[in-house]
């Protein structure tokens, strides 16, 4: 409530004097054109319903039945203009004006102050239905505390602050209005003392409280069900002391804060434990398909390398050239293994940080071109580029490897002399759009919700027979969702897929060049 001072008295004052004065005014006027006293008394009690509705207290309402009564006896009765009264029936008169207006008063007053009361309350309502709205749809701890200490401080027109327990310690986190930093959280070490007393004994502490009254503040436990959560500070001095009501209200929030922690805390913890369960189940995943995966390129090198070793003079020349080329082509896929697999453990710990540069489609291209699969030479690859000036903002060495992905899924499920084309173009929303077109067989449409997920493989037989883990497409769709671009699968007619991926254009100007 707002504090009543001198000059809320001076102000209410001349108030009255001017109702008065007014309501002698319009008697006047009553008086001289005949009209009767009745109808001036009734002025003069107009006036003393007006002074009691326009200012703040009963004083003024007896004041102003005084002031008529003393006026109306001054400027209406005879003889006039003096305090005396010659008629017997006028003392009644005053007695009866003066008890009239008093009860007038008392009566306007009574209903100003029950309005005012009622739309106190109804604000003191709507901050609390507010508050319970904005604390369920609060995104985290921080907001959740932001929340609390405004929606307070509009209730107690005081300054609110929080500080978090983090194990046995309280660290200050959020205050409100923020211009009150230095002054209440850092007054004095013992203020903080008071603060870790309240927080241990999960009591209030502080100014207006039998524990550490002469602190400055008034502390206040947020708890839940697991115990004290945090601790709310309200300035105390020189502000008035709280009314029973603003109480209620003030803990009545604060259990709700504590819910609302309590709760935000619960669903982090899940969101954790999930999270760990996810790691430890795309560990066991990684161990399960490593295992199983690279026992056969390794038992076809290791063969290789046994006939080498005990038959190499018995092989011609091709022969020779043969088995070298199965050694050769079961490492590579070893060595994409590993990287995909390097690649994907990096996005999911959050450690892959992204080098965005503008770059060049065409050199990133053309450098693509030479890390192609070995059996890239039995297709017919070739790149479209309209524009040798197409520029996008990528890390190149990710965005390499993507389209080396989809180039050699390209090459080892379709068959030899099959068309592979690298295409890349501007699109009017500002985007590059690279595409991977090939005219094999296709993906059954029964694969195609499932193509980009971690460890997913399609039943479309590989060139080769050798069976992949899963990881390329999610991996590749993984990195062109970092870049803010998206990855999609569309048909290629008559037959055949396209992978098209977006990437942020940048544009050239002549200074580029």
């Amino acid at each position: 409530m707002k504090h009543y001072g001198w000059q809320d008295f001076l102000l209410d004052f001349l108030k009255l004097l001017g109702v008065i004065a007014a309501a002698s005014g319009i008697g006047i006027l009553f008086f001289r054109i005949g009209l009767s006293d009745a109808n001036i008394v009734m002025v003069f009690l107009l006036g003393v319903l007006v002074a009691a509705i326009w200012t703040n207290g009963w004083f003024y309402s007896i004041m102003a039945s005084f002031f008529s009564v003393v006026i109306f006896n001054f400027l209406f009765t005879e003889p006039r203009f003096t305090l005396f009264a010659y008629d017997a029936d006028y003392p009644v008169t005053f007695l009866v004006m003066m008890i009239s207006g008093m009860l007038t008063g008392s009566l306007a007053r009574g209903i100003k102050l029950q309005a005012r009361q009622a739309a106190y309350k109804a604000y003191r309502s709507s901050v609390l239905l507010e508050t319970s709205k904005l604390l369920q749809t609060a995104a985290d701890e921080s907001e959740i505390l932001q929340h609390t200490a405004r929606q307070l401080f509009r209730l107690l027109e005081r300054p609110v602050f929080f500080l978090n327990r983090e194990g046995e310690r309280l660290v200050p986190v959020y205050i409100y209005p923020p211009e009150e930093n230095d002054l209440l959280l850092y007054a004095s070490r013992q203020e903080l003392e008071v603060a870790a007393w309240a927080s241990a004994h999960n009591q209030h502490a502080g100014a207006s409280t039998p524990q550490f009254s002469n602190a400055q503040n008034l502390y206040l436990s947020v708890h839940g069900k697991s115990g004290v959560l945090a601790v709310a500070g309200f300035a105390a001095k020189d502000y008035p002391k709280l009314e029973h009501f603003d109480k209620n209200l003030m803990l009545t929030i604060l259990d709700e804060c504590g819910l609302a922690l309590e709760k935000e805390r619960l669903v982090r913890e899940k969101q954790q434990a999930e999270l760990a369960v996810q790691k430890e189940s795309l560990r066991a995943n990684l161990l399960r398909s490593v295992s199983h995966d690279l026992r056969t390129p390794l038992t076809s090198i290791l063969g290789n390398l046994d006939i080498l070793m005990e038959n190499e003079q018995l092989l011609d020349a091709a022969k020779r050239q043969e088995v070298y080329a199965e050694i050769y082509d079961d490492s590579i896929w070893l060595l994409n293994l590993v990287e995909n697999l390097l690649s994907v453990t990096r996005l999911e710990n959050g450690t892959m940080q992204l080098k965005l540069e503008p770059e060049l489609i065409d050199d990133v291209f053309h450098d693509a071109m030479s890390h192609f699969d070995r059996r890239a030479k039995r297709h017919q690859i070739r790149m479209e580029l309209p524009d040798d000036l197409l520029m996008a903002k990528m890390d190149g060495r990710l965005i390499l490897q993507v389209i080396v992905n989809l180039v050699n899924n390209a090459v080892k499920y379709t068959p030899d002399n099959s068309h592979i084309v690298l295409s890349a173009k501007k699109r009017p929303d500002r985007k590059i759009e690279v595409s991977v077109t090939d005219d094999g067989p296709g993906i059954p449409q029964s694969a195609k919700d499932h193509l980009f997920t971690m460890f997913y493989t399609a039943n479309t037989r590989r060139s080769d027979g050798r069976r992949g883990m899963g990881l390329g497409l999610f991996l590749c769709k993984s990195i062109v969702t970092a870049h803010d671009g998206a990855l999609w699968l569309t048909d290629n007619t008559p037959h055949g897929c396209i992978f098209s991926f977006t990437l942020p254009a940048v544009e050239v100007t002549g200074d580029d060049l």
